[in-house]
């Protein structure tokens, strides 16, 4: 049983509300959670938001589109994440997070299938010299080395971001990475920034019409078809 938390909040500091704003006519998080679906290897996907009022429109949109919602605290990222393995049971955990409307299904699956081939405690697909594009972000994590992580969690860190103590204790847990071909770790696909959207938005708006389930390998050629998107805002695009 392999558990896909993908977690959300309305309260980003950077880009308030991001979640919600609208993306070819849906919610950015709806259009990633299009694409997570897509991915084969996924058993059980869910959000995970949190308790607080600010996130109760989140959860009601989620709600409304027939998406899974687990609440818990706000802050303790962790025990959010603990709790909804309680609540749905799985032997494996793919961590996902809800500003990366890029999402690539077959690097979804690819990470978890190096993730089983490996035996490893945790794999990831960002931490090495080779790193798929920030935004294609992918974790996965056994369900006992989450529970021992939360069990053994002292740092603020390690609350917050979840895979903290295993990431960091490689003498104490066996690690994985999936790295692409060519490194990627520099191009940014995420949503952080109005920049961040306003660079999504135009994929979406010039790929989403004519084919909603396009690509990573779309996404480059398009990018490539457009010198004023290549570096947009600043940052690697490309």
């Amino acid at each position: 049983m392999i558990l896909a938390v993908l977690q959300a909040r309305l309260s980003s500091t950077r880009l308030p509300g991001k979640v919600l704003m609208p993306l070819a006519g849906a919610p950015m998080v709806l259009r990633q959670i299009e694409r997570i679906r897509r991915a084969r290897r996924i058993d059980q996907l869910l959000v995970a938001t949190s308790v607080e009022a600010s996130d109760d429109r989140l959860a009601v949109t989620l709600a409304g589109a027939g998406v899974e919602v687990f609440r818990g605290p706000l802050d303790d990222v962790l025990a959010r994440f603990i709790g909804a393995l309680q609540a749905y049971p799985a032997e494996h955990v793919v961590r996902l997070t809800a500003d990366c409307p890029l999402a690539d299904p077959e690097v979804i699956d690819a990470t978890i299938a190096h993730h089983l081939r490996t035996g490893a405690d945790y794999t990831n697909n960002r931490d090495d010299a080779r790193a798929y594009p920030k935004g294609q972000d992918v974790e996965v994590i056994t369900a006992a080395a989450l529970r021992r992580a939360a069990a053994e969690a002292t740092s603020p860190e390690e609350r917050e971001h979840v895979t903290w103590g295993p990431r960091h204790a490689p003498d104490r847990y066996r690690l994985a990475h999936l790295a692409p071909e060519t490194d990627q770790g520099q191009v940014r696909w995420t949503v952080d920034t109005p920049e961040d959207f306003a660079f999504v938005r135009e994929v979406y708006e010039a790929l989403y019409p004519d084919n909603p389930a396009f690509s990573s390998a779309d996404v480059r050629a398009f990018v490539r078809s457009r010198p004023d998107l290549q570096n947009f805002g600043g940052d690697p695009r490309l």
